[in-house]
């Protein structure tokens, strides 16, 4: 063999398994980003196949509004807890992010999402989950339980008229006991991770705190990171 070919040979053998390094499984306890987002060890993986409603979007049940987004994201924060989760790469999508197929246990995470209402089928991109998308539909789990606006047209700028309410002003106070769907009471502080999206309904028991003291001594925690 000629140094030419020795070296051709070696640099596709590098490239090759840079390639599976790629490929490979993303296993690891995931920060939930959003409803189709999540990170693991740094990654920023988006879940194939489903669209969830953005973190700032409102939804409407029984004429009122509340903020799905946020819902869908504490419905997969609950989910996966401290859990280590894999997920397959599928894709590589045009903000440099993974696109996979995460699982917990044999629990495809994707379908979930969309089985239980907190997610839509992404057709413009697969048809994976659409009877998973049809069930929920036809059980109103979810924000089929009343009227929401498909994530991607709300992202386009539409809107449902609720929406245009004002949020009531927050007090002096600027620390956010949050409530997440299974009872789990933790506190955000300004500059934190998910302080921004943290919304807070006093009417569901959340409540502002003036110092993080007296949210330890509520009965609230920090989030886990």
């Amino acid at each position: 063999m000629t140094w030419r070919r020795l070296i051709f040979a070696l640099a596709a053998a590098s490239s090759a398994i840079g390639t599976a390094t790629a490929q490979s499984p993303i296993v690891g306890v995931a920060s939930v980003i959003d409803g189709d987002t999540l990170d693991i060890h740094g990654q920023r993986i988006r879940l194939h196949g489903i669209d969830a409603p953005e973190s700032g979007q409102f939804c409407e049940k029984d004429g009122k509004r509340y903020r799905c987004g946020q819902q869908a994201a504490l419905a997969l924060s609950d989910k996966t807890g401290q859990a280590t989760i894999r997920c397959e790469q599928r894709d590589i999508d045009r903000y440099k992010r993974i696109v996979a197929v995460c699982s917990l246990g044999n629990v495809d995470l994707n379908a979930w999402m969309v089985r239980q209402g907190w997610a839509i089928a992404y057709c413009q991109y697969s048809r994976d989950y659409v009877d998973h998308e049809s069930a929920a539909q036809a059980e109103k789990t979810g924000i089929w339980a009343g009227r929401f606006i498909n994530p991607s047209r709300w992202r386009r700028g539409d809107r449902l008229a609720v929406e245009s309410a004002k949020e009531p002003a927050a007090t002096s106070c600027q620390i956010k006991g949050n409530i997440s769907r299974s009872g789990e009471r933790t506190y955000h502080v300004p500059g934190g991770r998910d302080y921004g999206p943290t919304r807070i309904d006093e009417s569901k028991g959340e409540r502002w705190f003036c110092s993080e003291d007296e949210a330890r001594k509520a009965g609230w925690r920090r989030p886990r990171q």
